[in-house]
C-alpha cells in the first residue's frame, strides 16, 4: 500500500477533500489506483491507497517526453 498525508491545517477547503474520498471510496476500477481507507492521525489524514510502482503519475508525465499516442494510452 501507499499512505497519502495531507496535513488539514493547510487545506483551505477540507470539504473537498472529504468529498473526494467518498466518490474513491465507492469506484473501484482495475485501471485505477484505488483508495482503501483513511485515517485521521494528530492534524493529518492518512489516506490509504494501493501501491503503484514508479511514483505518482504526475511525476511521470513531468519526467518523460510522451508522443501524443503515448499520452493518450496512459491516460
Amino acid at each position: 500500500v501507499a499512505v497519502k498525508q495531507v496535513s488539514l491545517g493547510k487545506q483551505p477547503q477540507m470539504e473537498l477533500i472529504f468529498n473526494e474520498l467518498l466518490v474513491v471510496g465507492d469506484n473501484k476500477h482495475p485501471n485505477i489506483i484505488n483508495y482503501l481507507d483513511s485515517y485521521l492521525v494528530g492534524d493529518k489524514l492518512w489516506i490509504i491507497m494501493e501501491y503503484m510502482d514508479g511514483g505518482p503519475l504526475s511525476c511521470v508525465v513531468k519526467e518523460v517526453l510522451m508522443a501524443e499516442g503515448e499520452m493518450a494510452a496512459v491516460c
